[in-house]
């Protein structure tokens, strides 16, 4: 399985607009009139009632696609209309069902009703099906409603409506480890070393500007998935830079990874600021398990530099471009996210 990428530009860029939230209308299919009908055939005198049941409205179901990385298709159609039901017919025919409307979503969605703010469903497998909103059922005809006292019912049951909600879609990524670390931090380099996954990678800060995932491999058929989300600053959580915009793809995560330039002025600082906008966004980021990664070590001495984290804290010194320290990188995250 090789790396997966999710980009985003304009589409005057001519690529892809990654959207991870969007909001719209689903509404179910009403079901059909139940029919008031009598027998008529030949030779059969009194044939008695023999409406037919109309069909059942349209489901509107999601479903989860690993195929699928962006809610892109469905912010542009904001109703999701399914099929109304038949009426029935005469002679005990029912109606048809009206069809079933399937909304396909990128694995990691949650589904949440808009005017309740609960969650409805979080898709998180792939093939995952959820019905968000069910058909009305079909009205009975009036072949139900004979009696020995009323033999020839001249009524039936209208169909009853379908459900209707207004629905927010939030896009979360499934990742195994997730990066964390300023603009320029080499998270994008990183991942593109150990991975086939390929982001944008430049010297001006902000070069990412939506999550990329890639598959990293080790051992014979071992593998783990990485997240990196464009880099944070100093009051993040309040909007800044980006934001938090794009932190809610590393909620899912088993492991942070903090990258950490080791040129930066004090790695200590940095360290604990990159904490505290987690912290501030999620208090629960904070109880993950993490690892400190000191980057671009090809521009230091790597034997006599050293680190000044305590022995708390597990901290690996890694060069991306000289591939310094990857496999005991890559093994030692593998070992997180067992």
């Amino acid at each position: 399985m090789r790396g997966i990428v999710l980009r985003m530009s304009c589409r005057r860029e001519g690529l892809m607009k990654f959207i991870d939230q969007t909001s719209i209308a689903v509404a179910a299919g009403n079901g059909g009139n139940g029919c008031v009908s009598f027998h008529r055939e030949k030779f059969v005198p009194k044939g008695g009632p023999d409406g037919g049941d109309g069909g059942h409205g349209g489901n509107v179901i999601f479903q989860a696609s690993v195929q699928l990385h962006t809610l892109q298709d469905i912010r542009y159609n904001r109703t999701y209309k399914a099929g109304n039901g038949r009426p029935g017919e005469g002679n005990n025919c029912s109606g048809k069902k009206g069809e079933d409307i399937v909304i396909k979503v990128p694995v990691g969605t949650i589904i949440r009703e808009r005017d309740e703010d609960r969650v409805m469903v979080d898709m998180v497998e792939d093939g995952q099906t959820f019905t968000a909103a069910k058909g009305g059922n079909g009205g009975w005809g009036n072949q139900h409603f004979a009696t020995s006292t009323n033999k020839t019912p001249r009524f039936a049951k209208p169909g009853q409506p379908g459900e209707t909600h207004e629905v927010e879609l939030e896009l979360k990524i499934l990742a195994d480890v997730g990066l964390v670390g300023f603009p320029n931090a080499g998270k994008s380099t990183l991942l593109s070393t150990i991975s086939a996954a390929r982001p944008k990678i430049a010297d001006y800060p902000f070069t990412t500007l939506v999550p990329n995932l890639g598959i990293v491999r080790y051992g014979d058929y071992g593998s783990f998935v990485m997240a990196d989300i464009p880099g944070l600053i100093e009051g993040a959580h309040l909007g800044k830079g980006l934001g938090d915009q794009f932190l809610r793809h590393i909620e899912r995560s088993k492991v942070l990874l903090f990258m950490i330039d080791v040129n930066e002025e004090d790695v200590k600082a940095t360290y604990k600021t990159l904490l505290n906008e987690l912290t501030k966004f999620n208090k629960e980021l904070a109880l993950k398990p993490r690892l400190i990664c000191l980057t671009k070590m090809d521009t230091v001495d790597a034997t006599k530099y050293k680190h000044p984290f305590g022995a708390k804290e597990k901290v690996l010194c890694i060069s991306s471009v000289a591939r310094y320290n990857l496999d005991a990188l890559i093994y030692t995250l593998a070992e997180y996210v067992k």
